[in-house]
């Protein structure tokens, strides 16, 4: 009978220990990334009151099985489901990330690596990714020789909104291409003003300039034997303005008189333009001794090349392998030791036509080359962080840049059941969970992927709770049977002696 009271002890143990695990469970249900545990029960020893015999050929005799009385019940494990995934929860926010896979995040609190599946990330105010706990979360950093690749090398916190990566580095404009229809018809080549076109670039701090051009029919002879020449039209540059508008080839005193500037100097196709302004008055003007002629094909209005004007003939020429496409041009600001403009801009004309359209000419100039490179750009902001699948972190800025800052990765283990539950939603290994190798890897190497702006919420299944309530309740309330029960079979021995 005390064998029977200590047994029924021992259940009203193991089925409150189940009871704490499944009301662990429940008080977690909305907790992210948070995992249920499991309870297995086992018996104990055995007291073996006849041992097992063996059939008996002399005798005749059978064999005997053994006879025990069990001493009760014990938990045998507490297992936590890692590998079933908890549902999904929306919630837009960038730096919310699920994992669709087996990895864990790695993060650290400054001491060792923890991990978990909870990815509610935010930016600290030192600009590093963290969890609600403050946790700084590992990954790779951007390859130093290639700065659209991360280096798969120990982790480290992913500083995403350091000071140096607020702005995005401004770049020089190396080209500039024309596209467009002249038509020669058109009056404004009739007048002195010619056409006007201009185009922008920027230099090596990003500041922007804007060169105007001029578009004028060229002649042939002079005075009044001048005549027109239909196919070929004079580049004239007419003035460079800065992001202001005002231009950066004169100076204006306190009387608004114009003096040309010394320190710039600036040549469009090899022809050298000179700024004439004599500080008597403020008007000035550019000129050249030569002309840059751009040329189209007399027979179909197809481009034919754009050249310096004693060389026009040459563009003519089916059989030359020159290449007559643009010309370059060259801008010095501030001397030589100081000039933000490091490389000539190459101007390609290739894509203009001289086509009839009633009098209507349309010229676009686009800021790059033909395939879209060399366009320079101004120096950016940062506007907004975003990350991609596979964990990549961009920022993107205000000048159209999106660069590369940093990648999140995962920790995956061959035991994933064997990580100690820390607390804060967070892992730790363990003996038996196998070791972090401080390098992680790719959420893709396994076939997984980030959700972004997706949470992983609770894995635990409340029919599946309730329903171990109900039989743990009942366990319990029958192993509390068996210790009323045995006490009254105490009671009624114990009277035997009335």
């Amino acid at each position: 009978m005390m064998r029977a009271l200590y047994s029924g002890v021992s259940g009203l143990k193991v089925h409150q220990t189940k009871m704490d695990v499944i009301g662990n469970n429940i008080s977690n249900v909305n907790t992210v990334g948070f995992k249920a545990s499991n309870v297995t029960f086992a018996d104990v020893l055995y007291q073996t009151s006849s041992n097992a015999t063996g059939p008996n050929a002399e005798t005749g005799r059978a064999g005997q099985n053994p006879m025990q009385i069990g001493l009760g019940a014990s938990v045998s494990a507490i297992s936590t489901t890692i590998e079933t995934s908890g549902g999904s929860q929306r919630t837009d926010n960038p730096f919310d990330l699920m994992i669709e896979g087996d990895g864990f995040f790695v993060v650290n609190n400054g001491s060792g690596n923890y991990f978990t599946k909870a990815g509610s990330f935010k930016i600290d105010a030192s600009g590093t990714l963290c969890n609600a706990s403050g946790y700084a979360v590992m990954g790779w950093q951007v390859d130093p020789k290639d700065p659209t690749k991360t280096v798969a090398d120990a982790v480290s916190p992913l500083k995403v909104m350091a000071p140096e990566n607020m702005f995005s580095e401004p770049e020089a404009t190396k080209a500039v291409y024309f596209a467009g229809n002249i038509d020669s018809k058109d009056s404004s080549f009739d007048s002195e003003t010619g056409k006007l076109t201009a185009f922008s670039i920027y230099d090596n701090l990003g500041r922007s300039y804007t060169v105007n051009l001029r578009l004028n029919q060229r002649e042939s002879g002079a005075g009044a034997d001048a005549q027109k020449i239909e196919n070929e039209y004079v580049v004239s540059i007419v003035d460079i303005l800065d992001s202001n508008g005002d231009s950066i080839l004169v100076t204006f005193d306190a009387d608004g008189k114009a003096t040309a500037r010394e320190d710039v100097t600036f040549t469009f196709g090899g022809v050298e333009f000179e700024v004439n302004a004599d500080g008597d008055s403020e008007e000035y003007t550019v000129t050249s001794d030569d002309e840059l002629v751009l040329a189209f094909n007399p027979k179909n209005g197809k481009f034919a090349g754009i050249v310096n004007g004693d060389d026009v003939d040459d563009v003519y020429d089916e059989d030359s392998e020159e290449d007559y496409s643009s010309v370059d041009f060259v801008l010095s600001v501030g001397g030589e030791d100081k000039n933000p403009f490091p490389e000539a801009v190459d101007v390609d004309f290739s894509k203009m036509t001289m086509y009839k359209k009633s009098g209507s000419t349309k010229i676009e100039p686009t800021k790059g080359d033909l395939k879209g490179n060399n366009a320079g750009r101004a120096a950016g902001n940062l506007k907004k962080l975003t990350v991609d699948s596979v964990g990549m972190i961009y920022g993107v800025y205000d000048n159209g840049v999106s660069k590369l800052l940093g990648q999140v990765v995962v920790a995956t283990f061959a035991n994933p059941a064997g990580l100690e539950a820390v607390g804060g939603n967070l892992f730790a290994t363990t003996q038996n969970s196998g070791e972090f190798d401080g390098i992680g890897e790719d959420v893709s190497a396994s076939g997984g992927q980030f959700n972004p702006g997706v949470l992983e919420m609770s894995n635990v299944d409340l029919s599946t709770e309730f329903t171990n309530m109900i039989t743990t309740q009942r366990g319990f309330q029958a192993n509390s049977r068996i210790i009323t029960t045995s006490d009254t079979l105490l009671e009624e021995l114990i009277n035997l002696k009335r």
